[in-house]
This record gives C-alpha cells, structure tokens and sequence, in this order.
C-alpha cells in the first residue's frame, strides 16, 4: 500500500511538473562534455555515426524499478547495443536527493541489476539534465548517428508502475530503433515522460 501511495504521488507529481526547456525533434542535439561513473569522459559529438539513446535514470524511482524489476530497461538496452547503439544512462539527481550516486556505486547498482548500458554520465549539477530539458525517470532520448533528435519523451504508452501493463505497452524506444534500421520515419517522435519528477540542485 505504500509503495503504491508513493509510485501515485511520483506520477502525479511527473504530470504536472512545469516543462522545461526541451531541444526540438529534427534538429540537432545538444552536445555535452561530461565524466562517466568509470572515471572516464564522454563526448556527445564524438559519438557522431551512432545511434544514441539517453536514459534519465533514478534507481530508487519505483518506475525505474519497475522496468529494471522485470528486465525490460536490461532487454532493451541489450537488444540496441548488440545492434552497435550507444546507451547512455543519465544521473542528474543532486548529492542528498533520492537517486544520487557516485561512479563506484553506480556501476555496482547496474551490476546488481544486470543492466547493461554503453556506460553511465553523471550530472551531480544537472546541466545536462537542464540542457534537453529532462522531467522525469525514466525519461528517453533518441539521437540518429548524424546527431539529431529523433525521439524524446516516455519509454512507453502506458503510465504505469505495474510490470503487468508492459506486454500491452508500446515501447517507444524500440519503436524509434525500429523505425531508423528501416530507414523509415519515427511514428511517434514526442510523447509525455511519467515517472518520478527529477528534482535538480539549486
């Protein structure tokens, strides 16, 4: 019952979250220099001939552990990398705040759930998180391998912090991935984020 009162507030709180300032879909996405949870540094332009996918990510968020609970954040990110898709996770929670972690203890986090992304960025200060106007966790990016925004907003059609409502949903980032290997256009390039709202440092 409580975990239920808190996954309703996080959703109530996702949706009326006032909305920042997002990058537009067709138009190049913001680059960012940032330090990853290995120690090492990642540079978004560098990146250029790959696909891209950001995941805003908060591992106390009863909607991120959903999807990690039932592996379908590990699914998805190991289906895109074995495709050469990088996957990168985003921290943007500040220190003191729900979902913080330094380097060390996100990379156990990721190994304790078996998740599998290309690496892990943390935004302590949430610059980046500000920059694409990131709302909730989770919240999803798709960036094409010239650099542009394809696909910003849910990881799926349906709200929900219940894994049984995931065999009903359509995944949006599969779809987005779907949609650039055929060299077809994105079917659904915005859609509405739900999770737990990300609450940036002052």
């Amino acid at each position: 019952m409580i975990n239920k009162l808190i996954a309703t507030a996080a959703l109530t709180a996702a949706l009326a979250f006032p909305a920042l300032a997002s990058p537009p879909i067709g138009k190049e996405a913001p680059n960012f220099t940032a330090r990853t949870a290995d120690g090492k540094t990642v540079d978004l332009k560098s990146l250029r001939g790959k696909i891209v996918v950001l995941e805003w990510t908060n591992h106390d968020c009863p909607y991120v552990r959903m999807h990690y609970n039932a592996n379908n954040m590990q699914s998805a990110q190991k289906d895109a990398t074995a495709q050469g898709v990088v996957w990168l996770q985003i921290i943007s929670s500040p220190p003191g705040r729900q979902g913080f972690l330094e380097g060390p203890a996100a990379i156990k986090v990721n190994a304790e759930r078996n998740a599998v992304p290309t690496n892990t960025v943390l935004d302590p200060d949430g610059k980046i998180g500000s920059l694409y106007g990131a709302q909730t966790t989770p919240h999803m990016y798709v960036i094409d391998a010239s650099g542009t925004l394809v696909y910003k907003g849910g990881i799926d059609s349906i709200p929900s912090y219940r894994a049984d409502s995931l065999p009903k949903a359509v995944n949006y980032v599969r779809e987005t991935l779907g949609a650039l290997a055929a060299n077809k256009p994105v079917p659904n390039p915005s859609t509405r984020p739900y999770g737990c709202t990300i609450h940036y440092g002052s």
